[in-house]
């Protein structure tokens, strides 16, 4: 299945939540549209951080996949940037369907054409499958990662 990949709008952001909430993130907890408005209209003022949706070319408005990308400017690496990519999810009914891979292709890409030097994703330490998904895309484990609640 070909998908279309494009920059979310505010009016992906009910179907962005749903998905959210049917992919088991944050225990299934999600803000309301309200909320997730004035989030969005935050990533405006970060010079490089956008969310992306993935629809069926049929039906452009109805979200099955999204994933968030910050590219971040470094002072190490000579300058090189590198890209982040967050809360990847696939509708639960549309997995095993090459959808994810598509999104990871074009996260990849963007992070190229950004002229980053990597593309860093984290994945919950249970998510067994998901590290295998990502690692047969060529993703590497790489270092540890460290989090303290805030």
């Amino acid at each position: 299945m070909r998908l279309l990949i494009r920059e979310a709008t505010e009016a992906d952001l009910p179907g962005v939540l749903a998905l959210y909430g049917q992919s088991g993130l944050d225990n299934d907890a999600v803000l309301s549209v309200a909320q997730a408005r004035e989030v969005f209209q935050q990533f405006a003022r970060y010079p490089s951080y956008r969310l992306f949706v993935a629809c069926e070319p049929a039906f452009p408005d109805s979200v099955i996949a999204t994933y968030a990308l910050l590219v971040m400017h470094n002072l190490a690496h000579c300058g090189a940037p590198s890209a982040i990519a967050e809360d990847v999810v696939v509708h639960p009914q549309r997995q095993g369907k090459g959808i994810g891979r598509q999104l990871m292709a074009h996260a990849i890409e963007q992070a190229r054409e950004a002229g980053c030097y990597k593309l860093a994703l984290s994945s919950n330490a249970k998510r067994q499958a998901a590290h295998a998904f990502y690692e047969s895309l060529g993703f590497q484990r790489h270092g540890l990662s460290f989090v303290i609640e805030t």
